[in-house]
């Protein structure tokens, strides 16, 4: 059997990962774990919104990258030794161009579904941007540094991109249509590119509609196997819709269709976009996502066959070649068992930089934060931009995904206001359309602890805000906010870290635009002054809402 190894099952044996190891913790989660330990797995291998996911295989080394929208860094890269275990190692995005427009928050623009190949020696990541066009960023190491991005095609609604290298060296990029930008969806097209990646060639040719049968179809990934091209795209809808996979003998068609993963009896609702990997063993793996609302898009793992040259995703329990999801399966064979390992949450701010889980909500500005290895995050106040009506408009917020579906999130800090500065504030926040923090404000009678919440905060609706009780100055306080199922949120805080007393009633979390809720913390202020205020926070830690300590 002959495979094109070139596209997503890139092989190069002689690269290493002592780089990575070097630089990247390796981190356990205390409220989701994949691995049973049992040689078994359970599904979603990442409990948190990674939505589009896209992945190659280097050698024994598997790479992983998701849309991020306007979330910076942008184009966060994950790295798993066998599918299952997965550490974020950087970003391809330090920053998001155009840089002027994303210095603002840009909900639901930016970095939609991205994809990774490993080609000539480099990792290559194409992203689009639905209002701008087509970029490519490239590394030979993918912790960095990554090449300044590419527009490689300008123009409004070209979304989903995936470029595929044929045996004789021919180049092509695949990708949908956004309706909302281009005034047309449900078609897939295929256009020339330069053998370099760097520079579409044509037009393009439109190579399936959808409208009749499969609405809504994106997300194309491209791959050669015995002869045929196939292209894996997702149908029906991100909540409601199935795993399509189209092939043909000729790239540009006519292509078969055939439905090879749906929901069928599973829980898991339309499983969407993913990538079609390998392991050095020979088995075959497809990684997914799962829309959970308020949670975000998860990844699952599937396993996957091929039948009649055709792929068979899942579990296909009445044999008619269309798999539907699992819960729990056998880990792949990559050959030995590797250590557990889960993107990072928790962050003790005892390094130089942030944890590889922390997003602005925009292109960051120098003076928003500093870190030291003297144990602590410092967020000055930053003022808000004049149009902000609220947090959704908020540049300066740090945030990160929530981990899983029920967890508790505790961090420890000391507000410094500037004692000229009257309305300061420091605060843990839960982020959607709808929202929610507890925080510390300042005034000229001292200072308070406040409960803000935002209902359709999208719509600008203005935040409305109580005193809960006045807190001493230059005393450190605990802040907490308990997630419990159905995203239902309770905040509390503690003088002492022992004794915590609820703020407030529940709170039930709200999505966000295009990605599941999010947690963080922040510093602002409402006016221009000479000099800033600032939190010193001493850590922020996720654990288990049955937890007594942190």
């Amino acid at each position: 059997m002959k495979l094109k190894i070139a596209t997503i099952l890139a092989l190069n044996l002689g690269m290493g990962i002592s780089h990575i190891n070097a630089q990247t913790k390796n981190t356990v989660s205390k409220v989701w774990v994949a691995d049973l330990g049992n040689g078994k797995y359970k599904n979603p291998v990442i409990d948190a919104d990674y939505s589009d996911p896209d992945a190659c295989r280097v050698g024994s080394d598997f790479y992983m990258v998701a849309s991020s929208f306007d979330a910076v860094p942008g184009l966060p890269i994950l790295h798993s030794k066998d599918l299952v275990n997965w550490t974020i190692i950087g970003h391809a995005l330090k920053r998001q161009p155009p840089y002027e427009h994303f210095s603002k928050t840009q909900h639901g623009n930016g970095v939609w579904a991205p994809a990774i190949r490993y080609h000539n020696g480099e990792f290559m990541i194409y992203y689009p941007d639905p209002d701008f066009g087509i970029y490519l960023t490239k590394s030979k190491n993918p912790t960095g540094p990554w090449s300044e991005p590419l527009l490689i095609e300008g123009g409004k609604g070209l979304i989903d991109p995936c470029p595929f290298w044929d045996d004789n060296g021919e180049a092509y990029l695949a990708h949908g249509w956004a309706g909302s930008r281009a005034g047309i969806k449900s078609i897939l097209t295929i256009k020339k590119l330069s053998a370099d990646g760097t520079k579409v060639l044509d037009e393009g040719t439109i190579v399936y509609d959808g409208h009749e049968t499969d609405p809504t179809i994106e997300g194309p990934k491209m791959y050669k196997r015995n002869g045929y091209y196939y292209i894996f795209a997702p149908a029906g809808g991100v909540s409601t819709g199935w795993q399509l996979v189209l092939r043909s003998k000729n790239i540009y068609g006519p292509y078969e269709r055939k439905v090879v993963m749906d929901q069928g009896s599973s829980p898991i609702n339309g499983p969407h976009q993913g990538a079609w990997v390998n392991t050095p063993q020979g088995e075959d793996w497809f990684l997914h996502f799962q829309d959970k609302g308020v949670y975000g898009r998860v990844v699952h793992l599937q396993p996957m066959k091929w039948l009649n040259n055709w792929p068979v995703i899942g579990i296909d329990k009445d044999g008619d070649g269309t798999g539907e999801p699992v819960l729990t399966y056998q880990k792949p064979n990559v050959g030995k068992t590797y250590p557990i390992s889960t993107p990072a949450e928790s962050d003790e701010f005892d390094e130089s930089t942030l944890g590889l889980q922390w997003q602005w909500q925009a292109n960051p500005k120098g003076i928003w934060h500093t870190t030291s290895k003297q144990g602590f995050l410092r967020l000055y106040s930053y003022q808000a931009p004049s149009e902000a009506k609220n947090c959704w408009e908020i540049p300066n917020i740090l945030l990160q995904k929530f981990p899983t579906e029920e967890f508790m999130a505790t961090t420890k800090l000391n507000f410094k206001p500037n004692p000229k500065i009257d309305s300061e504030k420091v605060a843990l926040i839960i982020l959607g359309k709808n929202y929610a923090n507890l925080g510390l404000r300042s005034s000229k009678e001292g200072i308070n602890l406040v409960l803000g919440e935002c209902i359709k905060a999208i719509d600008k609706a203005p935040e409305t805000e109580k005193i809960i009780t006045r807190i001493e100055q230059n005393k450190a306080i605990y802040l907490r906010v308990k997630v419990n199922k159905g995203a239902i949120c309770q905040f509390s805080y503690s003088l002492d870290g022992q004794t915590f007393i609820n703020a407030g009633s529940e709170f039930k979390a709200e999505v966000g635009h295009w990605i599941g809720a999010k947690m963080g913390i922040y510093s602002t202020r409402n006016n221009q002054t000479n000099d800033a205020g600032y939190a010193d926070f001493d850590w922020f830690r996720v654990t288990p809402i049955a937890d007594t300590k942190y």
